[in-house]
């Protein structure tokens, strides 16, 4: 079973920095996709970004919810089946319990942007950021 550990979060100001990591066990980094989402009270779950990689073809992708673009940056480590958030410039519309997640299926990379299509979930680490 794959198994993924979120962690990192806190309780930051407006402008400053966290940075998550997501460490995924039961799971090999040959070809994955890996995407971190975030649920924020009364509000429904959405992706915020997702990586790719596959040792066979070279290729990778690191998408990003318009949101975040240009303050948010994923990357692995796939020596220590680990992805990470660095999360940068926060806003307290950033506040969100942010949960890393794995798809149930990986065709060529490609992120999927339902939640409901992935299978595999972190137990969520709270980010929040205050005025």
């Amino acid at each position: 079973d794959v198994q993924l550990q979120a962690s990192g979060g806190g309780l930051v100001q407006a402008g400053e920095s966290l940075r998550l990591s997501c460490v995924v066990s039961g799971f090999t980094f040959d070809d994955y996709v890996i995407a971190w989402f975030r649920q924020a009270p009364g509000k429904e779950r959405e992706g915020v970004s997702c990586i790719s990689g596959s040792i066979s073809t070279g290729r990778g992708r690191r998408i990003y919810a318009d949101s975040v673009k240009g303050r948010f940056t994923i990357s692995s480590d796939t020596a220590k089946n680990t992805v990470y958030l660095q999360m940068n410039s926060l806003k307290p519309e950033d506040t969100a319990v942010y949960y890393c997640a794995v798809p149930g299926l990986y065709v060529d990379g490609i992120c999927p942007t339902g939640a409901h299509e992935y299978h595999s979930w972190g137990q969520g680490t709270q980010v929040t950021v205050s005025s």
